[in-house]
């Protein structure tokens, strides 16, 4: 190293802020990427969830009962399967 050069080339100190300029991208990237796979996770999980609970559903009697016996499964199913839809919207539109 002659002349007190950096091994490198260049500006110790504009490689580093490079270098962490760099780190920050990568870093805001994989929390992206992480951000999109909690979304994705938990719809599916949403759908998983509400699918599972119906098909538990035995509606039996008229076609008007079984329709009953299901709007009655939904009244509770759907606020469950909003609210996990809602947080996965959250994680994934949260810091963009």
């Amino acid at each position: 190293m002659e002349g007190g050069g950096f091994e490198f080339g260049g500006n110790p100190e504009d490689l580093l802020r490079g270098l962490r300029e760099f780190a920050e991208q990568q870093a805001e990237t994989v929390q992206e990427a992480q951000r999109e796979q909690f979304a994705t996770l938990t719809l599916n999980t949403a759908v998983e969830l509400t699918a599972a609970a119906l098909a538990q559903i035995n509606a039996q009697g008229s076609s008007d009962e079984q329709a009953l016996a299901l709007r009655d499964a939904m009244r509770v199913l759907f606020p469950e399967a909003v609210a996990l839809v809602s947080a996965a919207r959250q994680g994934f539109m949260r810091e963009r």
